[in-house]
């Protein structure tokens, strides 16, 4: 790891690598790139000071010096991104490099606040902080969650606020919650949360979306550019998988915060998931509009740190197979761009053969049609012509249709009243 060293006459220099000194203590810099960035050859070959991206340098510099620290992190110059191991390294350490560091600080061009009174009238620059391009980018979540200290400033170097004081407005801004932002969480995320935190974020290379996520799921993986989001993708489930983890999560919707009632059905239920001499087919009954579908989603999020988790809805034929379909693109299952291939066996034999537990969701099954028929029956049985089977997995149905529901799950059929 390299840091830039703040010296005594008011300028900066690239260090040799500090790696080993847990002890250090420095300042990390957070930004949108631009089209003049400095970069680590720039600094080594004294062609830096020509470049308008020098100018957040020593605005980094000279907060480090008035908090009084001696070192600073600036990604692009502290990272030789033309040597492929440092790169692999850098991208799989960063969240950890951040998470050491003693402030972040937040540079934010497009937040202008020109006059320093103003500071203290969040209502005069919050629009701005809330439209900025900081928020949109894929890197800059791990800058925001990793580091204890993050500062903001506008582009005149005012400081706005830390993500403490303004946590009300970034969790507003990014969904985040504030135990997260506060850095009350432990441990790693899993892949369910940072794929919600980073659902809307952009990356210039298309695989960074997956590559800005690793350090923050403690998975090891080298970048290979060129290798498309699809495969990045499958190769980050793969290492999942591997790390012996059950954080894969696809599901639609965002948990209901404001979930209250059906406590005894949600314990019923969760008994009989987790139970393994249990069936593996269970149907949630009763009249339309009374919560069977958020009954379902509570346990889907109650249950997403122990078993994979998928929501299909299968309110006719063309939408169970559009969602199996994105199933298997989502887990990047060979075939399913394939237009000869169905892409509901791929998803039924991919889960049947899957490693560790499942949880496997059918939303609105009763529609008596679903493309075969006219008759609850005929859903039914279309139904489970492409239920995987497995030992290792539970399929949960959520239907209007108490005909329906016995023939699904006979045995195992939880009724709402």
């Amino acid at each position: 790891m390299r840091l830039l060293e703040c010296r005594p006459d008011g300028g900066f220099a690239v260090t040799g690598n500090l790696a080993g000194n847990e002890d250090l203590k420095y300042a990390v810099l957070s930004y949108r790139w631009g089209s003049e960035e400095v970069f680590f050859e720039d600094l080594v070959n004294g062609t830096s000071g020509d470049k308008d991206g020098y100018k957040k340098l020593k605005f980094c510099a000279e907060r480090a010096r008035h908090n009084g620290l001696r070192y600073f992190w600036v990604d692009t110059c502290c990272i030789n991104k033309f040597s492929k191991p440092e790169l692999s390294k850098a991208i799989n350490s960063m969240f950890r490099w951040y998470k050491k560091a003693t402030r972040c600080y937040v540079f934010l061009p497009d937040v202008s606040v020109p006059d320093p009174a103003n500071v203290l009238r969040q209502d005069t620059w919050a629009m701005s902080l809330k439209e900025s391009e900081w928020f949109t980018r894929g890197w800059t979540l791990q800058e925001l969650i990793a580091p204890r200290s993050v500062e903001f400033f506008s582009t005149e170097g005012h400081l706005l606020g830390d993500k403490t004081s303004l946590g009300h407005l970034i969790c507003k801004i990014t969904g985040i919650p504030t135990e997260v932002l506060q850095n009350r969480a432990s441990g790693h995320f899993s892949l369910s949360d940072v794929t919600e935190w980073s659902r809307t974020r952009e990356t210039t290379e298309p695989e960074d979306k997956i590559y800005c996520l690793l350090s923050m799921l403690g998975i090891f993986m080298a970048p290979s550019y060129g290798e498309g989001i699809d495969n990045a993708t499958k190769r980050l489930n793969d290492e999942l998988e591997r790390a012996g983890t059950k954080t894969v999560f696809i599901v639609p919707y965002a948990r209901n915060r404001n979930f209250v009632g059906y406590k005894s059905q949600l314990a019923e239920l969760e008994q009989m998931v987790r139970d393994d001499q249990q069936a593996t087919k269970i149907a949630i009954t009763g009249p339309g509009g009374i919560g069977k579908s958020q009954l379902a989603l509570e346990l889907a999020y109650r249950t997403r740190e122990e078993y994979a988790v998928f929501w299909i809805s299968a309110t006719d034929m063309d939408s169970f197979s559009q969602g199996c379909l994105y199933i298997a693109q989502k887990l990047a299952i060979p075939g399913w761009d394939n237009e000869k291939e169905d892409a509901r066996r791929l998803f039924q034999l991919h889960l049947g053969a899957r490693a560790g537990k499942w949880l496997l969701i059918y939303d609105d099954a009763d529609d008596a049609s679903l493309g075969v028929g006219e008759e609850s029956s005929s859903q039914a049985i279309a139904l489970l012509d492409f239920m995987p089977r497995s030992d290792q997995g539970t399929v949960i149905f959520t239907t209007a249709m108490s005909d329906t529901a016995k023939i699904l799950a006979p045995e195992n059929t939880v009724e709402l009243p």
